[in-house]
């Protein structure tokens, strides 16, 4: 079944577009990856469970994703965080579950620090997917080539070839720079619910190392540990996301 059209709201000058299903609380937010989108299989998957269950369900695109408007090189952390605080500020009533893919799970940590620090309780758990919070400072500026740390200082960016798109991913220097006021992982994470961490072993992008890092900074009573030996980055198999089903609607039920 196609998805319906979208929604836009302006987020500090960008249209951004966004999909809700009403249903029950709590509600399910999906927060994408790097240069992926709202309509991706994972994101429709979610979207099929939440109409079976009758669970609120919310996806939008950053700014430079998607259907979204913007240029992607203009994007940073700090921006895609402000644009996701707007949806979820908007769009969501009640208890939350945020689930986050790769650079989504970095964007879902820091939703969770802002709120708290606004007065606002409404996440009542994180599903991480492939986990790459702090990847600007953790997995990318470690291994920058020269060749690389030249183009950000004369061009301002370079390119990477993707395994997922025909085009080349940009990194730009101000997402990296950007990056390095959004660290998550410099000490103990105090989530104030409950988190659930999906990890492939055979991830090519984020080491699964990196997962076991992140889960050794939550607090041990909240948080599980899922590695799949065989699971790439995309956790996208039929095995993978009948997984994610279930870890999501576990965590609905606990939070309900």
């Amino acid at each position: 079944m196609a998805a319906s059209a979208p929604v836009f709201i302006d987020v500090d000058g960008s249209n951004i577009a966004v999909r809700q299903s009403p249903g029950a609380a709590p509600g399910v937010v999906w927060l994408g990856g790097y240069k992926s989108d709202m309509l991706g299989t994972k994101a429709e998957t979610l979207a099929a469970w939440a109409a079976r269950e009758r669970h609120a369900y919310l996806r939008h695109d950053y700014s430079g994703h998607g259907e979204s408007g913007g240029a992607f090189a203009d994007g940073t952390i700090s921006r895609w965080l402000a644009e996701s605080l707007a949806v979820f500020r908007r769009f969501s009533k009640g208890k939350q579950i945020l689930v986050g893919s790769s650079m989504g799970a970095w964007i879902a940590l820091r939703m969770v620090q802002e709120l708290r620090k606004a007065g606002e309780d409404r996440v009542a758990g994180l599903v991480l997917l492939a986990p790459a919070p702090d990847f600007t400072v953790e997995l990318i500026e470690p291994v920058l080539t020269d060749a690389q740390r030249r183009d950000l200082k004369e061009k301002g960016f370079f390119t990477e070839p993707s395994d997922y798109s025909d085009e080349p991913y940009i990194y730009t220097r101000a997402l990296i720079e950007d990056g390095r006021a959004n660290r998550v992982m410099t000490g103990p994470i105090d989530t104030h619910c409950p988190v659930h961490i999906l990890q492939g072993l055979a991830d090519p992008d984020v080491p699964p190392g990196h997962a076991l890092k992140l889960a050794a900074m939550l607090p041990a009573d909240d948080v599980t540990l899922s590695l799949i030996p065989d699971g790439d980055h995309r956790l996208s198999r039929p095995e993978d996301l009948e997984m994610l089903e279930r870890v999501v609607g576990d965590m609905v039920r606990r939070a309900a």
